[in-house]
């Protein structure tokens, strides 16, 4: 099928009716039975389907004295179809901010995987707009899987001034060439000794503290797992931590190439 689940969700269709309507686009003026066959749906479900898809105005039927056949309407229709259901977001956004700001727990532990989960922390920085400190970095967040979304976030992070403050682990400097010329944030950075490397990195916004496992240079892996924990007192020790750490490390200028 051209249009996925995903996509289908988007526009406010059911499976069925994603696969009628390609089915239509694809093959044209139809019956019910035909239409059955083309999408391998049961009859019955077909028809259903269509009725809800001639409600949304994505095919018409065709009137006759035998069997009403129908046809799908241009597929430009499904922009409008989207823009309308963002309109529609858009309206309840707001209501559902405040309500999802009202229920989070003053403290609170859960857990986040893979490149999805960077996704939610990057959108977690955003929507806390506080200054970003990490322990251990290695440029996992430049993995080129992230490209897209490292992009949007940074564009936003710069937009609402956010500043990262960040302890690399010392292979930095070795493996990546461009260092630090490809971060596209407002940076401050140090480098660990090299005796404290590691796979892991604890990263510090607002009240949050993320602990990650599975880091690499500018990559993280595919099973990567975030430990998040959300309590005001824990990170404002962590950043005091951060700070006596910051002290001791070795500042950019300093290191011997």
């Amino acid at each position: 099928m051209v249009i996925s689940r995903v996509v289908a969700e988007s526009l406010g269709l059911s499976p069925n009716e994603a696969r009628i309507y390609e089915a239509l686009v694809e093959h044209g003026e139809s019956g019910v039975s035909e239409i059955a066959l083309f999408g391998n749906i049961h009859r019955r479900n077909a028809y259903d389907a269509i009725h809800r898809l001639v409600e949304k105005g994505l095919c018409f039927p065709i009137l006759s004295a035998g069997e009403n056949k129908y046809n799908a309407v241009d597929p430009d229709k499904l922009v409008e179809l989207l823009s309308e259901n963002s309109e529609r977001l858009l309206k309840v956004l707001p209501e559902l901010k405040k309500k999802f700001a009202a229920r989070v727990a003053p403290e609170e532990a859960y857990i986040y995987r893979g490149l999805e989960g960077q996704k939610n922390i990057w959108r977690d920085v955003l929507r806390v707009g506080e200054d970003s400190y990490f322990i251990g970095a290695k440029g996992g967040w430049f993995d080129p899987l992230l490209a897209h979304s490292n992009e949007a976030f940074f564009k936003e992070a710069n937009r609402k001034k956010i500043k990262f403050i960040q302890l690399f682990d010392y292979e930095v400097k070795d493996q990546l060439s461009d260092f630090p010329d490809y971060f596209p944030g407002k940076l401050e950075y140090r480098f660990l000794d090299k005796k404290y490397s590691t796979d892991s990195g604890i990263h510090i916004f607002g009240d949050y503290v993320v602990t990650y496992t599975g880091l690499h240079i500018k990559k993280l892996a595919e099973d990567l797992t975030f430990f998040v924990i959300h309590s005001k007192n824990l990170a404002e020790s962590y950043r005091i931590w951060f700070w006596s750490m910051w002290d001791s490390a070795i500042p950019p200028k300093s290191l011997k190439r």
